[in-house]
């Protein structure tokens, strides 16, 4: 048996054990493992992570351990705070987008709402959900570790929280998205592009009181759903103004 010394940072401590976290401990392991394998071993999915180091020097997933290292393994890099750091753009130059597992159709949709890319459907199993991964370079979401243990799966995220609502603030501040908020301009049922249309285009499908009363509409390019401003667009605009106070 071999034996390395292991430090993990900020939330990477959630995958383990409360003896291990926030605290460096001795792990023994047979052979010499790749790095990866090592800390998935401990619980860790290799999606988490964005630095390794090893004797304080960068190493990648595929380092071999002997035996005798000190390990510290760093959480991806939209997890820092960089609060007092001056931000160079109004919004990330990145385009976050999401593939959600099949428990998570009410996140997706908020996801959704809120002008985000996210792949669900309630039939996808997890073989589909890695190669819509990594066929379109999405992220995955999910409450379970063991997807994210998958090689193939480059970038993905493990939820902490179990309500929708949380679920979507953690996202948010996860991924540092609410800079990058544009609010209904995705289908929220199928996740298609949301386009101003002229109400004489679609007025055929219109409910009389509906064409009577309203002007503008929208529809989804995809699935060919039309919104309007209705009543219930009021409850969505609260909804929204209470997530800039991080409300639920």
């Amino acid at each position: 048996m071999n034996e390395a010394t292991f430090r993990f940072y900020e939330e990477l401590n959630d995958f383990l054990p409360p003896s291990r976290r926030k605290v460096a401990f001795v792990h023994a392991f047979n052979g010499t493992p790749s790095v990866k394998d090592a800390v998935e071993a401990l619980g860790v999915p290799h999606v988490e992570m964005d630095l390794i180091l090893v004797d304080g020097r960068s190493v990648g997933f595929d380092h071999r351990l002997r035996g005798g290292e000190r390990v510290a393994v760093y959480p991806v890099f939209e997890s820092l705070d960089i609060d007092p750091v001056q931000r160079l753009r109004p919004r990330p130059l990145r385009e976050t987008r999401f593939v959600a597992d099949v428990h998570l159709g009410r996140l997706a949709r908020r996801l959704r709402l809120l002008g985000f890319d996210t792949v669900w459907r309630n039939d996808l199993d997890d073989p589909e959900i890695v190669e819509i991964a990594r066929r379109d370079r999405r992220c995955v979401l999910t409450r379970d570790l063991g997807i994210l243990k998958t090689s193939a799966v480059e970038r993905g995220y493990w939820l902490r929280a179990t309500a929708p609502q949380a679920q979507l603030l953690e996202v948010l501040d996860r991924f540092d998205l609410r800079r990058s908020l544009a609010p209904f301009t995705r289908c929220s049922h199928c996740n298609g592009p949301v386009e101003a249309v002229e109400k004489a285009e679609i007025a055929d499908r219109l409910e009389d009181r509906t064409r009577r009363y309203y002007d503008s509409f929208r529809r989804c390019e995809t699935c060919g759903r039309i919104y309007w401003r209705g009543s219930h667009f009021r409850r969505l605009d609260a909804w929204l103004a209470s997530l800039d106070g991080n409300g639920s």
